[in-house]
């Protein structure tokens, strides 16, 4: 009976490893991201277009900010870290990553799965092999700066050649000088450090990770600027990125028809009256080479817009 026990605990034991992923399956990926219905790449992440990407670096912190607040996203935003380039704003896919202090035997178990899985070096180096362009690494290194850099310039080279964006850590990254010369690279990070990685290890690739105060969903959109960073849902995106440029396109048309005097502030800064409403029509019709998005997108828009 004892063997029969023993037998029985060694094929679960087994039976668990087979099944443990460093990674989660497309189903659990699919579980985390249940209102994202457009494409997603191998692994279920969400893959929001480039386009949508590209226009959102013209939208501002706070009118994102605003979109995710009315949706019931309290908890996307985070700022007060270090930034390479502060006037270089960066966007992109999250692939997200956690990691722990270092533990020896899940360390090990770990080490071996990765291996079994065709994963190659140290585990901080599995997710740069997994960037695709348009990804930005985002990891949660919990705050550790001191022996907790995850990157210097060797590794920022090889992310930047993968991804062309940058990374988000809740960590360390060193070698300032050397990664500030990677044109076109950025970070934003919790802190610079001339130590080496020490006693942390990965525990996920591509799971719900938290960075500040924020929490994070692989496939949500990164974008960073100099106020800080915000993590955008993917199914959120094109929502964002439409409304940022309607506000924009309104208050462009505010600002003019003040200066020319046809309204007061206090027309414009009210609900507007149909008047009001027909002349911005009117005006969207003489400027159409200034508007960001199609027509139809527009057009869409405004009719299910309260003004």
């Amino acid at each position: 009976m004892k063997k029969i026990l023993v037998t029985i605990t060694l094929i679960v034991g087994f039976g668990w490893f087979a099944k443990a992923q460093i990674e989660p399956t497309k189903e659990i990926m699919q579980f985390y991201t249940p209102e994202w219905k457009g494409e997603r790449d191998a692994g279920g992440r969400p893959i929001v277009p480039d386009e949508l990407l590209d226009r959102l670096l013209n939208i501002s912190i706070e009118e994102i900010w605003g979109v995710l607040r009315g949706e019931g996203y309290f908890s996307q935003f985070e700022s007060g870290w270090e930034m390479i380039h502060a006037d270089q704003p960066f966007v992109g896919r999250a692939l997200t990553v956690q990691y722990m202090p270092a533990r020896p035997d899940v360390n090990n178990q770990i080490k071996t799965l990765g291996d079994k899985q065709g994963r190659i070096g140290a585990s901080n180096s599995w997710p740069i092999d997994m960037l695709k362009e348009r990804d930005v690494y985002v990891a949660d290194g919990f705050g550790k700066v001191f022996n907790g850099t995850l990157i210097g310039d060797n590794l920022g080279n090889s992310i930047y050649a993968k991804s062309k964006t940058g990374v988000v850590f809740n960590a360390g990254a060193r070698d300032l000088e050397g990664l500030s010369k990677i044109e076109g690279f950025n970070a934003f990070v919790r802190g610079f450090d001339p130590t080496y990685i020490m006693e942390m290890m990965v525990t996920g690739i591509n799971y719900p990770v938290r960075i500040g105060k924020a929490t994070v969903v692989p496939g949500d959109v990164v974008l960073a600027k100099r106020e800080g960073v915000i993590f955008i849902p993917a199914h959120l995106v094109q929502k964002v990125v439409i409304t940022g440029e309607f506000i924009a396109l309104r208050d462009k048309f505010g600002h003019e028809m003040l200066r020319k005097g046809v309204y007061t502030p206090g027309q414009i800064d009210a609900k507007w009256t149909d008047e009001i409403k027909d002349t911005f029509i009117k005006w969207l019709d003489d400027n159409k080479d200034a508007l960001p998005m199609s027509r139809k997108e527009l057009d869409e828009y405004m009719k299910k817009r309260t003004w």
